[in-house]
């Protein structure tokens, strides 16, 4: 399928990443759901998608409920009538803090929406994925360069991102046999808004890169026949200090 007339799920569309990947997928012709927690903040995505508005569809979802992701799928299957790419985009972060200081309920709910939600969501893309016509489609997680070099004081976000790595081995090896593909974008500075409000107060910011280009990444990767796969993907502000010592 070219890529008017193909059907994506974004989750944490309403800002950010997820804002920009909505944004480019709807300008390349995708029909998408944007997903989110807050509805004035995804019919802003929405509507900043101008021309190409109409082949978006707003959808409040909590992705650490098994029901709301549950009725997120079952609703762009009724608009939409399929799903070809599921952007696995939902995460938060806990403050930065001594690891033993960390609060249980912190570390919960980081794991239940960067990691728990991604797999709930990946569930109902196979559903849909497995039994439609064409058959299959394309998973891809958002990760981050933590999934390899943590922060201090990370503890839940650096587990969490691990474990997206994991994620996306397993649904990259149990969706082969229904050509469904799985990779994973890590992703080291995007200048976003929060980015940008984090870099303003730190005493030693790190370099940040357009967000842009994270979308435009994520749009090849979602442009790609199901006979090809970018498994996983790093970009990032080229000063980050990620290589080496800095």
């Amino acid at each position: 399928m070219a890529s008017s007339g193909k059907v994506a799920i974004v989750t944490g569309a309403g800002s950010g990443i997820g804002r920009a990947v909505s944004l480019a997928l709807l300008a390349d012709g995708y029909r998408v759901t944007l997903a989110g927690r807050h509805r004035p903040t995804l019919e802003q995505t929405a509507a900043e998608a101008g021309a190409a508005s109409g082949n978006a569809l707003v959808v409040t979802a909590d992705v650490t409920d098994p029901r709301s992701v549950h009725a997120l799928f079952t609703r762009t299957q009724e608009v939409f009538g399929r799903l070809d790419v599921l952007f696995n985009n939902a995460g938060v972060t806990a403050p930065a803090v001594p690891l033993e200081e960390l609060p249980y309920a912190q570390w919960a709910d980081v794991i239940a929406t960067n990691l728990t939600g991604a797999f709930l969501c990946t569930q109902e893309a196979f559903r849909i994925m497995k039994s439609q016509t064409p058959r299959g489609g394309r998973i891809i997680n958002n990760g981050s360069i933590s999934a390899h070099a943590p922060r201090p004081h990370s503890a839940a976000y650096t587990a969490s991102k691990h474990a997206i790595t994991g994620l996306t081995k397993s649904t990259s090896l149990d969706g082969r046999e229904y050509d469904i593909a799985c990779g994973q974008i890590d992703i080291g500075n995007a200048r976003t808004e929060l980015a940008a409000q984090l870099s303003a107060k730190s005493k030693s910011p790190e370099p940040l890169m357009d967000v842009k280009y994270v979308a435009s990444a994520v749009l090849q990767m979602a442009s790609l026949p199901l006979d090809a796969n970018v498994l996983f993907m790093t970009i990032m502000a080229t000063r980050m200090p990620y290589v080496g010592r800095g």
